[in-house]
């Protein structure tokens, strides 16, 4: 969508802007809540130890990080309890198939209590918090509303049909309650659990390279969220990023086939060629040192980069961004700890949660700008008809369309010839952090944060899922479809007047 809009030279209107703000901003507090308790928090939690809690500790903990409501001895009993019950039947549903008793495991029962109260909570939390994207945008994931050059959801004070005073006043209470679980709930819980773990501050850092799109347009068209990137874990300097000279994706070591598998392709000439040389039966184990992946290898100025909150907080904070530097500094106060402990495994999980604290708070203030600009009389979502003509498009053109979705830097490149798509690569979240290994041996952030983790039980390897969780992995957003053979599935070759808002293209 932006990316096309770019290419275009399309202008969304400020509405639209606000909008794609208001969801895009709930969309990470949600995300990033689900990932701590769902994703994440039993690899710090044992659940069989609560257990053997006090419910009055656990109450008597709870109380002294935070003026939660649901923290009474009562409550506490009733979790544990309820607990007990789906151990006693055998059924433990999403605490099933995890490594309990582990020795990596530190936290006292009280507090293995206390979280898998609120792991139980967040449950009920994100289904409330999350009907902001019907509200707005028809459907939570893949949102309906989104169109090139604008949105399609109508702002009309007196349609029931349209986003009105009492679709504001919804939103508003959404964003509200969900501030109150992150101030209350998830900040205090990952200060409660943090120094337990402090040791993790030191393990599984990466590469020491991040990168940050930066987001959220202002309307004087800047970013809320700074753009560039840090090298070599180096605070004092913040790079400016060309995304048209600087990145470019290497196939040395992925399942992809390029003229010169030496050099890396910029995305607007990229090229997605299966090259499938993987394991055949009987199956071994992957050689690294040839191809072993259908993640390519993207780069910035041939360095590997980390994306995501920790990538985002950095940039954030090194650019001077106030709001995220009072927020990273307070966390840092509460732990002991210093800027450096953020580059590991315990600074990537904090930064997640630094992150849902600012975003939480801005919610409020992007839903009172958009009251303020419907009250002015200005209810425009939409750039206008005349960029569907297609005889108001240059003969070719090129777009780059880029956000920061929760899990990192998500880019799309699109090259338009003659009214059509003629080339359209992504670069999404988990291709930067599952990176394999470049044609100069240079590992990706997954690789390289986990060497030297300490592994207590090379069975149940618990250290390790610490540290690739944290970067809250998605293979299936950066794998490409093929047949088993190699073979092309199909080739859909779209006019893009006919379908703008769907673009598609040539599919494998």
């Amino acid at each position: 969508m932006r990316a096309v809009e770019d290419a275009l030279g399309i202008q969304v209107p400020n509405n639209a802007r606000i909008l794609r703000n208001i969801i895009e901003g709930i969309q990470y507090v949600q995300d990033h809540v689900i990932h701590f308790y769902h994703l994440h928090a039993l690899d710090w939690v044992d659940v069989v130890s609560a257990l053997d809690a006090d419910p009055a500790k656990t109450s008597a903990l709870a109380q002294s990080i935070s003026d939660w409501p649901k923290s009474s001895e009562d409550y506490f009993k009733i979790v544990k309890d309820k607990l007990a019950g789906f151990v006693k039947s055998g059924q433990l549903g999403p605490f099933a198939n995890a490594y309990w008793g582990h020795p990596a495991y530190k936290l006292p029962p009280e507090a293995n209590l206390m979280a898998v109260a609120h792991y139980l909570e967040a449950l009920d939390w994100q289904r409330d918090v999350i009907r902001a994207h019907a509200l707005l945008g028809a459907k939570n994931p893949h949102l309906q509303t989104y169109l090139v050059g604008g949105m399609a959801t109508p702002i009309d004070p007196s349609s029931q049909w349209a986003i009105n005073a009492d679709v504001i006043a919804q939103i508003q209470g959404m964003f509200a309650r969900a501030k109150e679980f992150v101030d209350k709930v998830y900040l205090p819980d990952v200060l409660a659990v943090a120094p337990f773990y402090l040791d993790w501050a030191g393990i599984g850092g990466g590469t020491g390279n991040f990168l940050s799109y930066g987001d959220f347009p202002e309307a004087d068209g800047t970013q809320w969220l700074p753009q560039g990137y840090i090298l070599g874990k180096d605070l004092s300097k913040v790079y400016p990023l060309d995304q048209q000279k600087d990145i470019t994706e290497y196939v040395t070591h992925s399942w992809f086939k390029y003229t010169d598998e030496s050099k890396g392709l910029n995305p607007w000439d990229g090229v997605t060629e299966p090259d499938f040389t993987g394991p055949q039966p009987p199956y071994k184990f992957l050689e690294t040192d040839q191809k072993y992946t259908w993640m390519k290898a993207p780069r910035v100025k041939n360095h590997a980069m980390e994306v995501g909150p920790l990538a985002r907080m950095l940039v954030a904070y090194a650019s001077g961004h106030k709001v995220v530097q009072d927020t990273v500094n307070f966390v840092l106060k509460k732990l002991g700890a210093g800027p450096e402990a953020l580059f590991s495994t315990l600074g990537r999980t904090a930064a997640r949660c630094i992150e849902t604290v600012v975003v939480a708070d801005k919610l409020a203030e992007w839903t009172n700008e958009l009251v303020a600009s419907i009250k002015s009389g200005d209810t425009k979502i939409h750039a206008g008809s005349e960029m569907w003509n297609p005889d108001n498009w240059p003969a070719e053109a090129k777009g780059w369309g880029f956000t920061e979705a929760p899990r990192g830097a998500l880019g799309h490149w699109v090259h338009i010839k003659d009214k059509k798509i003629e080339n359209y690569q992504a670069v999404v979240p988990s291709t930067w952090n599952c990176s394999p290994r470049d044609a100069k041996g240079e590992p990706g952030p997954y690789e390289s944060a986990l060497i030297g983790t300490p592994i207590a039980d090379e069975k149940m390897p618990l250290e390790v899922l610490r540290t690739i969780h944290s970067f809250d992995p998605c293979m299936a957003c950066g794998v490409h479809l093929v047949d088993v053979k190699g073979n092309e599935i199909n080739q859909i070759s779209l006019d893009a007047a006919d379908h703008f808002s769907n673009p598609l293209v040539r599919a494998r």
